[in-house]
């Protein structure tokens, strides 16, 4: 939802963001009496359609929390704190620890089985989990969604497939305040095939006096600097400054260039609506400890737009036995057999523990209701 709330008065403000949660009508003077109030965040809350999944998740309370001083606390050691650090990481679904309690004790009980036996075999217990990922972020396969690795990683693992520099197409575009890690790893890419990245970045910076970048100086940049561009790498989300980015126009001019397109997902999944198969987006990564709530250090995922799909060995990949396919999987012969789609790009046996904490956010499932209940839509 986007609302210049500069160009509104304080009713006209009120009453376009209720009409957003499905509210037609504040109280008689409530709009200039409550504007931005602790009394209108109370109204909010009690007919807010989703708050109930408050209710789903563990918030830490003043007395747990370190570098509280407790005697200017007035409300009291055991009232929850107001938690607004999910751009780094997100609470704990409740479900999240009988999930992982289910695979220690399977492990305890079943040892090596447990891989293939049990209420919840761990032998696909990525796959289990991925029409929900689907879901989130607006993928349209099961074959173009992943979970594995860590999102650096996952960086690697798609600038090796979709980075083929040319001597006249080997540019990558960027911001200018992209996360280190995604920095760091395109840099590291760069230097692998022989290139200099102060040539081959070009890491575009908001205009003097601003902190934001605004969509019509990236397509700027894409039009002029396009030809030299072979990939396309933004954060959907900024994490520094929260800038969502016009993912759906920019994907759309870079293609017109014939640019991959990627996208860092890290602080959009699960915060933001996705279509990435409907706006052509090339690949994605995230991870999946914020807004999606698996846990520190939680696996991530990765997207690759379905026209890639039976593109098999034909384009260059890291190989890993856990990209086999399944059914020939452990007659262990050495001979490759690619699973279809981002299958085909796993590459580690996944941790049965690491996909609880996914099962858990996906159980509680605030951002699959995308129908008339999602406000934001």
């Amino acid at each position: 939802m986007s609302i210049n709330s500069s160009s509104l008065n304080s009713h006209s403000f009120l009453t376009l963001l209720l009409s957003k949660f499905g509210h037609n009508e504040l109280p008689e003077g409530a709009a200039e009496k409550w504007a931005l109030s602790e009394r209108l965040a109370n109204w909010l809350d009690c007919r807010d359609i989703l708050s109930y999944l408050r209710d789903e998740f563990y918030i830490p309370k003043m007395g747990t929390l370190p570098n509280v001083n407790p005697s200017i606390v007035n409300t009291g050691l055991e009232k929850e704190c107001i938690y607004l650090c999910s751009n780094s990481v997100g609470l704990q679904p409740k479900c999240t620890k009988k999930y992982i309690n289910n695979v220690l004790k399977q492990w305890e009980e079943m040892g090596v089985d447990g891989h293939f036996y049990g209420s919840e075999p761990w032998i696909n217990c990525d796959d289990r989990l991925l029409e929900g990922i689907v879901k989130l972020v607006g993928a349209k396969l099961k074959e173009e969604v992943g979970l594995m690795n860590s999102t650096t990683v996952n960086i690697h693992v798609l600038f090796t497939s979709f980075y083929n520099p040319t001597p006249t197409k080997y540019k990558i575009l960027l911001e200018d305040h992209a996360f280190p890690s995604d920095h760091y790893a395109i840099e590291s890419q760069l230097r692998i095939k022989g290139l200099d990245p102060l040539k081959a970045m070009i890491c575009l910076k908001p205009r003097e006096g601003e902190d934001c970048l605004r969509t019509e100086d990236i397509l700027e940049i894409i039009e002029k600097e396009g030809n030299s561009i072979s990939i396309l790498f933004f954060s959907a989300v900024n994490y520094y400054t929260g800038q969502l980015l016009n993912i759906q126009l920019i994907t759309e001019k870079a293609k017109q260039k014939e640019c991959f397109v990627g996208w860092d997902l890290s602080h959009a999944v699960a915060n933001v609506s996705l279509y990435l198969n409907k706006w052509n987006v090339d690949f994605a990564c995230w991870s999946n400890y914020k807004y999606a709530c698996s846990g520190p250090g939680g696996v991530a995922g990765i997207f690759i737009h379905e026209r890639y799909k039976n593109e098999g060995m034909s384009r260059q990949r890291l190989l890993g036995w856990w990209g086999h396919r399944l059914d020939t999987r452990f007659e262990m012969n050495n001979k490759m057999e690619l699973s279809e789609g981002v299958a085909g790009y796993r590459m580690s046996t996944p941790s049965a523990i690491l996909m609880a904490g996914v099962k858990g956010f996906l159980e509680a499932n605030i951002f699959l209701l995308k129908s008339s209940t999602n406000p934001w839509k």
